[in-house]
């Protein structure tokens, strides 16, 4: 008896636990197949919505600006040089880099010995030149005094011959008497024709000394040159460069002294290309006097000068390309020759134009713009020039609304947010007051969230602990919870 209950209490046991498994196994594969049935529903799709910044574009004139890298010069450089030999006896005392000069200052003085000698050799030459004359001029009177006596005399022995020749004739005179007479009086004509002769080289005596005269003024006139080239002086008021030159040294011809640089006569050179070139020609293809800024930057402050274009290169130079423009400046203080400087240039106004930012153009002049529904619209615009970054632009655009930046995220029918820089004061945001079972539910799902980063989990939980929740912060979690 006891054998068949144990048997049939482990029969019943196994008949339970079969039938316990076959229903499990309907269980899970029922639950299988309704979860394979079952259609999954896909939350709804939402567009993304990005927020770019925009601006007016406004039309109107708009002056570019050239900016190119130039040298300051002076107008007036001049070098100093000895144009004679000598020792050195007298130094200025601001004979030396940096000295200031006045125009007039004396500034080096040769030893004027040897020149000084010569100059009153010269002087005792034009003395002797103008004694020579004075006596020319005195013997050219003696020789015209001499031929009026000799032609008295021959007039006198002509007279007599031919009254030895009418007594001759009567047959009172003899013929030996008559040709004495006639030898007389040519005689007479013979010293006449001598002292004229005199008198002619008495004549050219005169053009003689004439000529000494000039010489000796020529040389009188070379030795005060050089007598006066002993001493070199400022031509003009300026500021002394390079000045290499101590008193009692021994100076050669030609050498140089130093360089005398005008500070106040200053200009700037600086080159263009050839596009840059032609924008500032006028309709004549002369270049216009356009206004120049030139900047130097001194351990970040900038020193300014305004100017005006001149004149431009004659020609290009070798190896180079673009125009070389000159530019004069006005007051230009703390400028020196050799500075290296930042030139601008105000090129002639552009009308009915619009300024927008490079960023805002692309490579072929399109632009997006603010449309219905805040969607953007695609247009063109004709870029005329760029300058840093920003670009002017000419297009049917005038009004509107223009995106600053563009990115590949962005294009015709996207919807954007548009932020305005109208100098408006931001609204502040919309906020909420939460129920308890909502704001329960939001403050689970922020703690159940092991994503988000601890900061960011912090300063969310207390805005949801305050009374008012902002309604971006609300919209966001329960946009990521699907509810």
């Amino acid at each position: 008896m006891r054998f068949l209950r144990q048997s049939m209490i482990g029969l019943f046991l196994a008949a339970m636990t079969l039938g316990m498994l076959i229903w499990a196994v309907q269980m899970i594969g029922g639950a299988v197949q309704s979860r394979m049935s079952d259609e999954r529903v896909a939350p709804p799709a939402r567009e993304r919505v990005f927020t770019v910044n925009v601006l007016t574009a406004e039309a109107g004139t708009q002056t570019p600006v050239l900016e190119s890298f130039g040298e300051i010069a002076s107008r007036r450089t001049l070098e100093l040089r000895a144009a004679d030999g000598g020792r050195v006896v007298f130094l200025a005392e601001g004979f030396e880099d940096g000295g200031s000069v006045k125009a007039g200052d004396v500034l080096v003085r040769l030893d004027p010995a040897d020149a000084q000698s010569a100059f009153e050799r010269s002087q005792s030459d034009l003395a002797d030149a103008q004694a020579e004359a004075r006596d020319a001029v005195r013997g050219l009177a003696l020789a015209q005094d001499e031929v009026a006596a000799a032609q008295e005399q021959a007039d006198l022995r002509l007279r007599a011959a031919q009254r030895q020749t009418d007594l001759a004739g009567r047959g009172v005179g003899t013929a030996a008497a008559t040709e004495v007479a006639e030898l007389a009086a040519s005689a007479a004509r013979q010293a006449v024709l001598a002292r004229r002769q005199a008198f002619a080289q008495a004549e050219a005596r005169i053009d003689q000394s004439a000529t000494s005269i000039t010489r000796a003024q020529i040389a009188l006139a070379e030795t005060q040159r050089r007598l006066d080239d002993t001493v070199i002086s400022a031509p003009f008021d300026g500021t002394l460069s390079g000045a290499n030159v101590v008193e009692g040294r021994l100076v050669t011809v030609n050498e140089r002294l130093a360089d005398l640089i005008d500070p106040d006569d200053l200009e700037v050179s600086f080159r263009l290309s050839t596009a840059q070139y032609a924008r500032l020609l006028d309709e004549s293809g002369a270049v216009m006097g356009a206004d120049v800024v030139v900047t130097l930057d001194v351990s970040g402050i900038a020193i300014e000068a305004q100017g005006r274009v001149t004149r431009t290169s004659a020609a290009t130079g070798e190896g180079l390309t673009g125009r070389l423009v000159f530019a004069s400046l006005g007051s230009a203080a703390g400028f020196k020759p050799g500075d290296f400087v930042t030139a601008r240039v105000q090129e002639p106004a552009l009308e009915n134009v619009i300024r927008l930012p490079s960023s805002a153009v692309d490579a072929s002049g399109g632009v997006l713009l603010l449309g219905a529904e805040d969607r953007l619209d695609a247009a063109t615009v004709q870029v005329l020039r760029r300058q840093g970054d920003h670009v002017f632009v000419r297009g049917d655009i005038a009004g509107r609304e223009v995106v600053e930046s563009r990115s590949p995220l962005l294009g015709a029918g996207i919807a954007v947010k548009p932020l305005r820089k109208d100098g408006d004061a931001p609204q502040a945001p919309e906020m909420l007051e939460l129920t308890e079972e909502r704001r329960a539910k939001l403050v689970a799902f922020v703690e159940g969230n092991t994503r988000m980063p601890k900061e960011a989990k912090a300063r969310v939980l207390a805005q949801l602990a305050k009374p008012k929740v902002p309604a971006g912060v609300v919209a966001r979690i329960e946009g990521r919870m699907g509810g």
